[in-house]
């Protein structure tokens, strides 16, 4: 490649949205080159979802074998060896990010170039001080975690997600501030593992409160401290942190994880001199095409404000690609799901009761205990539940919501039930497979039309 070569598409990131974009401007036969300033991949794969997943399963297996309801299949779990766990950890990262992200560059074609992207003006990306020229790009920089100013934060060796997932030593004790998907994975990973866990922060604010509600239980039996309060002031305390809330009470530990949002990586791109236009928050503002202020350049991703899941910053990124090339199209946010990797899993697929109600519908909804599910009976584990958000008038399904040890494989079908316009009569009459958990969705849409108890299969 050189200096002078032109593009059809720059794209600044090697995450999943930009990833996406260039495999499918490749598909659509443009020239693409992608620029990495860090390391290849982005976030989900060397920082985000498959790391914290790969140990939250390691937590999930440890706890199963200590909380095993099977008596006489007994089981037992020893002491954790986190330095093997996070090296074993490393190695499957550093292979999917060969496989899936190096590999697959080369597989499609496109080069991916190192160094720091810098717009110079309107028309002009430099990189690394070198010009890179073409038609349209795509910014895909992706977010970090968010530091908040908490007053005595600055002083103490504080942890993220990221860090987190580096330690080769369990602390004794951990606090966790914020109540959110990052945090709550964090806090039962590490409770799982054998820490002593406090989370400070309203347990998944935007769930449904039948959900948000029982989890809190399920974390409470973990054994895991909760404080429903915001964080106000950290302190060292006979060698240990103290973080006291806005009401005052107070938690203590060796250690403290911040997970209170993510921020945009933006930083040395300089926007203004391209004219492209962030909101408040630093996020870079986009049409319904993915366009920025600036008509030559797209964004994708979580460096834009959408939900931060990996599936919507690759669909972002496709739909910006293919209308860099011309086309005119718009991600369909349509029964999109989302799956809070605890223990029981929180799922949702659609719109809540109190977004439905904000929306304009008249709502009705039904709410089933997974006691009343035959496969979390015969798993000795009912803790949990499913509710369904209809539109009253219509019957149509718009949301579907579980807290349940299977609750992410569930939302595949609760998503297709929503895009395809089913009503709760059509949900409750179409084939679901017995002793799945996924029944339960069936079962509570049948609640619709006669709340009175079923038979194991009826």
């Amino acid at each position: 490649m050189t200096q002078h070569a032109e593009f059809d598409l720059a794209v600044i990131g090697t995450g999943g949205a930009a990833m996406s974009a260039a495999i499918h401007a490749r598909l659509e036969g443009a020239s693409v080159v992608a620029i990495e300033s860090g390391t290849l991949g982005g976030t989900c794969v060397n920082v985000g979802c498959v790391p914290s997943k790969t140990l939250l399963a390691a937590a999930h297996t440890r706890h199963a074998a200590l909380s095993n309801p099977f008596h006489g299949a007994p089981t037992a779990a020893d002491t954790v060896d986190l330095s093997a766990l996070v090296q074993q950890k490393d190695d499957m990262v550093g292979m999917l990010r060969q496989t899936k992200y190096a590999d697959i560059a080369a597989a499609y074609g496109f080069d991916i170039l190192p160094g720091t992207a810098t717009f110079a003006d309107s028309s002009t990306l430099l990189v690394d001080g070198r010009p890179v020229r073409a038609r349209s790009y795509l910014v895909a920089t992706g977010a970090e975690p968010t530091i908040p100013a908490i007053p005595g934060l600055e002083q103490i060796d504080y942890l993220t997600s990221t860090t987190a997932m580096e330690l080769t030593e369990l602390p004794a004790s951990l606090v966790v501030i914020g109540g959110g998907f990052v945090g709550l994975e964090q806090a039962q990973l590490f409770a799982r593992l054998g820490v002593e866990v406090a989370i400070i922060g309203r347990l998944a604010p935007h769930a449904e409160p039948e959900l948000s509600s029982e989890l809190r239980k399920a974390f409470l039996a973990d054994g895991i401290t909760v404080i429903g309060d915001r964080a106000v002031t950290i302190t060292p305390y006979d060698g240990l942190v103290r973080v006291t809330t806005r009401t005052g009470k107070e938690a203590t530990g060796e250690r403290v994880l911040v997970a209170t949002g993510r921020t945009p990586r933006t930083d040395g791109l300089d926007l203004p001199a391209a004219g492209i236009a962030t909101d408040e928050r630093g996020f870079i503002m986009v049409d319904e095409q993915q366009r920025t202020t600036n008509p030559a350049v797209f964004a994708a991703g979580d460096v834009t404000d959408v939900p931060q899941y990996v599936y919507v910053a690759a669909m972002a990124g496709k739909i910006a690609a293919r209308n860099a090339l011309g086309q005119h199209e718009e991600v369909n946010y349509t029964g999109m799901p989302s799956v809070l990797f605890t223990s029981p899993q929180l799922g949702s697929a659609g719109i809540t009761e109190a977004e439905a109600i904000a929306a304009g519908y008249r709502c009705a909804c039904r709410y089933l205990r997974l006691s009343d599910v035959p496969r979390a009976i015969t798993n000795h584990n009912t803790r949990g539940g499913i509710k369904i958000v209809a539109d009253a008038d219509t019957g149509k399904v718009l949301g579907v919501h579980a807290l349940a040890e299977a609750a992410g494989e569930m939302m595949l079908a609760a998503t297709y039930a929503i895009t395809a316009g089913f009503t709760v009569t059509q949900l409750a009459d179409t084939w679901a497979p017995y002793l799945t958990m996924a029944e339960g969705i069936r079962l509570t849409a049948n609640l619709f039309r006669n709340e009175l108890p079923t038979s194991c299969c009826a």
